[in-house]
């Protein structure tokens, strides 16, 4: 998970106008906007994110005044984070449009459930930037996924913006994939691996 983290409503506010997250974890009881507001504000935004309310309060009461706000899905403090990790994943599977258990083009295989990447069936070992990369790619069916965007979804918010870690770490996953290249580098946009019927990758 690329994790960014905010410790008032108007920061988090701020953060859910300008990036798409699958998921916010959202306290009610946060300084400045309240929780309950901002759940309002990312759910009249049109945005596919899913909120998770926590509260200090577990009463039924509560929870049902969370949910009602148009809340995903409500957890009471203490909690054990393995349930919540737990509960963030399955959030976020309704985030996003379904994929498909493997993801593939041409000889690659990648399954994002075992984290592991294949090519003419000899395992493939890959980074976990790699890999998300690689999985960002191939979930895009063919579209080209910008370097923004690559940074966004597989890094967080203290990546340079103006670094060249997506550049390399491109370079670096065609390299371990080997020839014939799947990855094609499309100049002011991003890259891509194009499906069966956009024709072959190229540098």
């Amino acid at each position: 998970m690329a994790v960014d983290v905010a410790y008032d409503g108007e920061t988090g506010h701020e953060k859910s106008t300008v990036t798409r997250y699958d998921v916010v974890v959202l306290d009610r009881d946060l300084p400045g906007m309240s929780g309950d507001e901002l759940c309002k504000e990312i759910l009249s935004s049109g945005a596919l994110t899913r909120v998770m309310m926590l509260t200090a309060s577990g009463s039924i009461e509560d929870r049902v005044s969370g949910l009602s706000l148009g809340a995903d899905d409500y957890l009471a403090k203490p909690f054990a984070f393995p349930e919540l990790v737990a509960r963030v994943r399955a959030l976020a599977r309704r985030a996003t449009p379904a994929t498909p258990p493997v993801l593939s083009a041409q000889d690659v295989e990648l399954d994002p459930a075992r984290r592991t990447v294949a090519r003419g069936g000899q395992p493939v070992e890959l980074t976990r930037k790699e890999f998300g990369v690689l999985e960002v790619l191939l979930a895009a069916k063919g579209s080209v996924v910008s370097s923004e965007e690559l940074l966004e979804r597989v890094w967080d918010e203290n990546a340079d913006p103006f670094t060249t870690t997506v550049r390399v770490t491109v370079m670096t996953l065609r390299k371990k994939l080997g020839e014939p290249g799947i990855i094609d580098t499309v100049v002011g946009s991003g890259y891509r691996v194009p499906s069966a019927s956009n024709g072959s990758a190229e540098d």
